[in-house]
Formats: C-alpha cells, structure tokens, sequence
C-alpha cells in the first residue's frame, strides 16, 4: 500500500506544482493528514481515504472551465494507470464527485465512510486560521473586494449561483464557511470543526471592529 501512496503523492506533486495556493499541495497534504487523524477512530478503508484525499483537488472544476467531471477523470486514468482494480478506482471517483460543497447544493446520490471522512478533512481546510487565509487568498486570485457592508450574503444560493458568485471574500463567511461546523458528518470531524468555528467567529469581531475603527 505504501508503494501505492507514494507513487499518488508524487503524481499530485507535478500535477499541481503551478496551482492556485489554496488548492496546491500543500492543501492536499494537509487534508491528508486530517483525513488519517479522523480516520484513526472512524475507522474507513485505509486505502480508499488515502487515495480520494490525496487526489480530491487533481483538477478542480473552479480552474477547469466548471467542468465537474475533469477531476474524477484525470484521478481514474491515474489510479487505472498503476494497476489498482475497479472498485477501488470507481469508488475514489465517486469521492472526488461528491466531495464538494457546491456538490452538496445539488443531489447527492452516492454514500460511503470513506466519503464522509475526506469531506470532513477537506472541509476542515476550508475553515478555521487556515481556511481563513484561503479564503482571502482565492478572493484575490478572483481581485474580489474584502467587505463591501453594502452587499449582503446570499444565504439561499443554488448550485450555479455559487458556482458564479462575485460576491466580496467577507460574504464566503457566511455562505459557505461558518455553515460547515454543522455539516461534519464524523464524530472526529464535529469535535476538529468546533474550535476552528469558535476561531472564525473571534476574526470576524475583530475584523468589525478595524473596518468601523474601534480598535
């Protein structure tokens, strides 16, 4: 297995070594990780949560023209190319499918262990100090202004409409990034997510308190 591994991580290396830096290897290796540490007392196949963590972002349809499919295809042809047998490669695609929020905006069709244990890992990067520094690291890359007080967050958004927001990066707080603490579906995940929330909540007061200039 370990031959497996490795042989993924220096294939997701080279794929993404000019990738936008909230979704580069780094945000992988992290989310690796995570998924280990939940996967310790969730107990999933190890194989399958090191695999769909390790190539969940391979192609992520946000730089990919929105194509949703890209990703579980490029990880399929990976993952074949290396002799692994079918129901592996095909339940890591359904993974990578099914992984991402704007996914869980439309209907999910497909469920696992494993599945829950990647998403919990994915979306723990998407919150807390780091998925702070994300955020405001992929509202440059889009030049999205931080705040505008005048434009408010969109808290009933379809799958499109989030997919094509323009919305200020303070906003994401609020229509995506403080919902997921409720969203973890592993116990680990839940207990992770609460303090990276409570983090959240403490940047955005003091964020208020700078732009009015009470602090």
């Amino acid at each position: 297995m370990q031959q497996i591994i490795e042989q993924t991580i220096n294939f997701v290396k080279i794929t993404l070594t000019n990738a936008e830096t909230g979704h580069d290897w780094f945000h992988i290796e992290r989310v690796y990780k995570t998924a280990q540490t939940i996967n310790a007392t969730e107990k999933g196949d190890e194989l399958i949560v090191a695999l769909a963590a390790l190539l969940h972002d391979i192609a992520d349809s946000k730089f990919n023209n929105g194509d949703e499919e890209i990703g579980p295809q490029k990880a399929g042809d990976f993952l074949k190319s290396i002799g692994l047998d079918n129901e592996i490669v095909h339940h890591a695609q359904e993974i990578i499918r099914n992984l991402s929020y704007k996914a869980s905006l439309g209907e999910i069709s497909f469920k696992s262990k494993e599945l829950d244990i990647v998403q919990d890992a994915d979306r723990l990067d998407a919150i807390g100090a780091i998925g702070i520094a994300r955020a405001f690291t992929y509202g440059g890359y889009k030049n999205r202004v931080l705040y505008n007080p005048e434009i408010k967050p969109n808290l009933s958004m379809s799958k499109e409409e989030y997919k094509n927001t323009t919305a200020p990066t303070l906003n994401h707080f609020y229509e995506k990034l403080l919902l997921l603490k409720d969203l973890m579906k592993t116990q680990t995940g839940k207990a992770m997510a609460s303090q990276r929330h409570d983090f959240m909540l403490t940047y955005l007061d003091q964020f208020y308190s700078e732009w009015e200039g009470r602090k």
